[in-house]
């Protein structure tokens, strides 16, 4: 098969340059799932290893915005509409699959959409959904905001919990916490943002940075150039992935986006509050902001025995937490990253949690 020999070839190009120790962090979720699924770890030489970031929008959700929500919802009676991981993400009093079972009135949807039909069909009650998500996933939010302006809404209200990516790779690697020689990009939002979204990244740090695609091949071939360019000691950043990130990314989505949403601060869990790393609306969508409609006082969250924040550092592994495989499972997990399908605690779990060190 030809993809088997791409692959052989590619580990021996990588065996035959890896002449130290590097390390490569992936920033998406996907990537993390699909290097274990696929055994990249166990293919690689072992002076290359493979750290995991905040690349999971649900994980890196903070506990306070979990609080915020759920004392809005018993504060006003609100409907809360989310996406299935969020569900069960703790907060400081638990989650809102608890909500639910207090009796409140808690829906998943797989598109956001759907929430501006819930809205319309219950027009005595007032609904907030929850914006999750990088950059890949706002513009179908900003979409449905513009849908319920359209059809003028008056018991639709929306909760801004949208990232961007970038401001978190330039905090991560400004923290200095670990060795970080060389970046595997996210090809879903690369696709929005395009090549020339990271280069205030790469400019900045002059780290080596290839944009990734999710095949065996792909993440392969992204690694090679990685490690080449390390060993070289000639950083660029490359776009891997040009059959489905362009070097724009997609203006359209992003004039979509910037239509509903301006930068603003955001919390991120294990990273702390960010500048300009996160999504509030314009004044023109003010009118759905849920945090100015049902104001709430919500308390620091007290730390926990969870280590998630340190995980999406790439501080630690998550078989280095105490709970992981014992008090954290996938059937009674403590915090998000075990939670999550795209979570770095899940990964290990679901694939053995391969050691290459």
């Amino acid at each position: 098969m030809k993809t088997k020999s791409e692959i052989e070839a590619l580990v021996s190009k990588i065996k035959e340059i890896a002449d130290r120790d590097i390390n490569l962090m992936e920033f998406c979720g996907t990537h993390t799932h699909e290097i274990f699924r696929y055994g990249i770890r166990e293919l690689l030489p072992r002076n290359v290893h493979l750290l995991s970031g905040p690349g999971c929008p649900v994980c890196v959700t903070h506990e306070e915005d979990i609080d915020r929500m759920i004392e809005m919802a018993k504060k006003y009676n609100l409907g809360v509409i989310t996406f299935g991981d969020m569900v069960n993400v703790p907060g400081s009093e638990g989650s809102l699959n608890n909500l639910r079972a207090m009796g409140y009135e808690v829906h998943v949807v797989y598109s956001p959409i759907q929430s501006v039909g819930i809205a319309e069909n219950n027009p005595d009650k007032n609904y907030v959904l929850i914006g999750i998500g990088f950059e890949t996933t706002v513009p179908t939010l900003a979409y449905t905001l513009k849908m319920a302006k359209e059809k003028n809404l008056k018991n639709f209200y929306y909760l801004s919990l949208n990232k961007l990516t970038p401001p978190a790779m330039k905090a991560l690697l400004d923290m200095g916490e670990v060795k970080i020689d060389g970046i595997i990009g996210p090809g879903h939002v690369s696709t929005i943002i395009g090549r020339k979204g990271w280069l205030s990244v790469f400019e900045e740090y002059k780290i080596p940075f290839v944009i990734s695609g999710f095949e065996p091949v792909d993440i392969l071939y992204s690694i090679y150039l990685l490690v080449k360019s390390v060993v070289e000691g000639k950083p660029e950043l490359v776009n891997a992935y040009p059959r489905s990130v362009a070097e724009e990314g997609n203006v359209l989505a992003q004039k979509s986006m910037y239509e509903v949403f301006e930068v603003s601060d955001a919390l991120w869990r294990g990273l702390g509050k960010l500048p300009k790393s996160g999504l509030s609306l314009k004044d023109e969508y003010k009118e759905f902001d849920a945090v100015l409609k049902f104001p709430v006082e919500v308390e620091t969250p007290k730390e926990t025995a969870c280590r998630c924040g340190e995980v999406l550092r790439g501080v630690i592994k998550p078989t280095e937490c105490p709970l992981f495989g014992v008090a954290c499972t996938p059937e009674n997990p403590k915090g998000p990253c075990m939670i999550s399908s795209e979570g770095t605690c899940s990964a290990y779990y679901l694939y053995g949690g391969y050691d290459n060190e």
